[in-house]
């Protein structure tokens, strides 16, 4: 099931050359490259945030994040949720669909940012859902 969900991350899915870091960037940037920067990310290991670039509008939208209170685990994982927020939303989805998608990542990323010390409340997991779905929605698609 991870190998399927890397893959799926990592290919696109349905949006074909539009992968996670396409969202926010100009459409100069070739697929090749693309790929090149997200697969630097991922090899690099311990936090890959450091070590690619972002785009003025996924800073935007990862700035937005933390202004709203969100603490993300780090900066590819919250591209990441952003991204399949992008995605659903070209989809179609209805707001329950998206939101239905959306928050066992988001329930995910609260708990790598609290570090396994206390399990993450519901009303924060909820809270940080509707915080991510609406600034994905405003910053990134």
């Amino acid at each position: 099931m991870m190998l399927a969900s890397v893959t799926t991350l990592s290919t696109g899915c349905s949006l074909g050359d539009r992968t996670l870091t396409t969202i926010g960037q100009p459409a100069a940037a070739s697929t090749e490259e693309q790929v090149r920067g997200l697969q630097g990310a991922l090899r690099a290991g311990g936090h890959p945030e450091k070590h690619f670039a972002v785009t003025a509008d996924q800073r935007a939208y990862l700035d937005a994040l933390v202004d709203a209170g969100v603490q993300p685990s780090d900066d590819l994982m919250a591209l990441s949720i952003g991204a399949y927020v992008c995605q659903a939303r070209a989809a179609g989805q209805s707001e329950h669909a998206v939101w239905d998608f959306v928050v066992p990542l988001v329930r995910d990323d609260v708990d790598d940012a609290h570090a396994g010390s206390v399990a993450p409340d519901i009303d924060e997991v909820d809270a940080a859902t509707a915080d991510y779905i609406r600034i994905a929605t405003e910053r990134l698609c």
